[in-house]
């Protein structure tokens, strides 16, 4: 058999596809590629924030965190950040399942694991975010916030 005898169909015919409906992989392929966009932007800026802006890596204690937590804008830039970059991850460990695991049962548990596991962090994460109290009752004073005041 020669090369020329071959034939390829192109990747658009009707016949090169076998499945009809959403084509996951191109979502998130995309969903990669955006998001790592603004990954970048909030990451950067959660670093200068934190590490470069006032005292560096010694001011973050339980104050400082609490005083971020406390600000809606902080709020939801975490949140963001925490979601963007959660998922990200998550459909990076689905497409090493998907490119290294051969049996279908096998990625099917690990596949059903990572869904699990994103979901449970996801969930936490959030929770931590917005019902975290920066003045909690009966904390050491040397400990919390310095607009908490007197507990």
């Amino acid at each position: 058999m020669t090369t020329t005898d071959v034939t390829i169909d192109s990747p658009r015919s009707p016949h090169a596809r076998t499945r009809r409906g959403i084509n996951l992989e191109k979502w998130g392929w995309l969903y990669m590629r955006i998001s790592g966009v603004f990954l970048v932007a909030l990451i950067f800026g959660h670093l200068l924030v934190n590490l470069v802006l006032g005292e560096g890596v010694s001011q973050i204690d339980f104050g400082f965190v609490a005083g971020k937590l406390a600000d809606p804008f902080w709020q939801w830039y975490d949140f963001f950040l925490l979601w963007l970059a959660l998922i990200h991850g998550a459909n990076g460990m689905r497409t090493i399942i998907n490119d290294y695991v051969a049996k279908p049962q096998v990625r099917r548990i690990l596949h059903g694991a990572l869904l699990a596991s994103t979901g449970v962090l996801l969930a936490l994460g959030t929770l931590v975010i917005f019902t975290f109290d920066p003045c909690p009752a009966g904390a050491d004073p040397a400990l919390i916030a310095s607009f908490c005041g007197d507990l």
